[in-house]
C-alpha cells in the first residue's frame, strides 16, 4: 500500500507540473494572439492593432497575473470548459468527448482481439524454444510489426474493400458509423501491434521456462499443463502486462495515421485537423488528454506490477 500510495503522489506531482508547463506554452504571447485574431475574424493575418490585442486581454481577463489565469484555467478545466473550436464553430468538450468515445470504441477492439492473440501466440513460442513452431510465430511477429501502419492500412485496403469488395472503401467510411467501418481499422492495429507484444511474452515465457522451479516441478512429475498454467504462466506474464497497459499511450498517439487515412472521426483525426488548422483551445485540450492518459496508464502499470510480483509487494 505505500508503493501505491508513493505511485499516486507521483501521479498528482507530475499532472501539476505537466500542466503547468502546458499553461505556460498556450500562455504566450504568440499563441494569445493567434486566438485574438481568431475570435475577431482575422484568422490568418500575422498581426493586429495593438490597442485591439491591449483591449481583448482586458476583455478575456488575460491582463491578470498568471498564477491569476493558471487558476482560473484550472477551474475551467475541472468544471469541463476546454475553451471554442474556432475550426467546428462549437465547444471543444464535446467536441473532444465525441472523438474519445469513437477512438475508446476503436480500442476496445483493438485490445479484445490483439491482447488474447498476442498472449496466445507469444507463450506457445516460449514454451518451446526454437521450435519450428517458436521461429515461424517469431518470422510473423517481426514481419507484421515491421510494416508500417499506413502501409498495413493500403494492403488491407486493397485486398479487402478493392479486390474482394468485402469491407467499405475510405469513402464509404465518411458518411455515418457502423460495425463495418471498424474492421479495416482495428485489422491494421492489431497487425501493427500484436507482434510486439507477444514477441514480449516469448522471451519472458522463454525465460521462465528455464528456471530452476520449473525445472524442480518438471522432475517432481507434475503435470506439464499443469507447470505451465499454476507455475510458468503467473511470472511469464508480469512483463507482457506492463507493455500492454502502455499501449494505451501508443494507441491514444499512434492512432492519427490509421483514423486519417479511413476517415475515422476520432482523438487521432481531431488532434491532426486542429494543428493543421491552428485551433488552438482543441490542441490544449488533446494534449491535457493525452498527458492524462500517460500518466494514468504509468500508474495502472505500476499498480498491475505490484500485485503480480509478491517480491515488490512484501518488499
Amino acid at each position: 500500500m505505500k508503493l501505491i500510495g508513493r505511485r499516486l503522489i507521483q501521479m498528482i506531482l507530475i499532472l501539476i507540473v505537466a500542466s503547468i508547463i502546458l499553461f505556460i506554452i498556450f500562455d504566450s504571447d504568440t499563441f494569445k494572439m493567434r486566438i485574438a485574431l481568431a475570435e475577431l475574424g482575422n484568422f490568418g493575418v500575422s498581426a493586429m492593432d495593438p490597442d485591439d490585442y491591449k483591449a481583448w486581454l482586458v476583455k478575456k481577463g488575460l491582463d491578470i497575473p498568471f498564477y491569476q489565469r493558471f487558476a482560473l484555467w484550472v477551474g475551467n478545466v475541472l468544471q469541463g470548459d476546454l475553451g471554442w473550436s474556432f475550426e467546428k464553430n462549437t465547444a471543444v468538450g464535446p467536441l473532444l468527448w465525441a472523438a474519445l468515445k469513437n477512438t475508446g470504441i476503436l480500442a476496445f477492439w483493438v485490445f479484445a482481439l490483439m491482447v488474447p492473440l498476442s498472449l496466445i501466440l507469444g507463450v506457445l513460442a516460449g514454451m518451446r524454444e526454437g521450435s519450428r513452431l517458436d521461429r515461424s510465430i517469431s518470422f510473423i511477429s517481426v514481419f507484421t510489426t515491421s510494416i508500417p501502419e499506413i502501409a498495413t492500412a493500403i494492403i488491407l485496403t486493397v485486398i479487402f474493400a478493392l479486390g474482394l469488395k468485402w469491407l467499405p472503401t475510405k469513402s464509404a467510411m465518411i458518411s455515418g458509423f457502423d460495425g463495418w467501418q471498424l474492421m479495416l481499422p482495428v485489422m491494421t492495429l492489431v497487425l501493427y501491434d500484436f507482434g510486439y507484444v507477444a514477441r514480449m511474452t516469448r522471451a519472458s515465457m522463454a525465460e521462465v521456462m528455464t528456471s530452476q522451479y520449473i525445472r524442480t516441478a518438471v522432475l517432481k512429475g507434475l503435470p506439464y499443463r499443469r507447470v505451465i498454467l499454476r507455475h510458468a504462466l503467473r511470472n511469464a506474464l508480469i512483463a507482457p502486462f506492463t507493455v500492454i497497459v502502455l499501449q494505451l499511450n501508443w494507441l491514444l498517439s499512434g492512432v492519427v495515421v490509421v483514423e486519417v487515412f479511413f476517415e475515422y472521426k476520432g482523438f487521432g483525426k481531431l488532434l491532426l485537423e486542429a494543428a493543421l488548422f491552428g485551433d488552438i483551445y482543441v490542441v490544449q485540450a488533446c494534449t491535457l488528454v493525452a498527458v492524462i492518459v500517460a500518466v494514468t496508464s504509468q500508474i495502472i502499470s505500476d499498480i498491475g506490477y505490484t500485485f503480480l510480483n509478491p517480491r515488490i509487494r512484501f518488499a
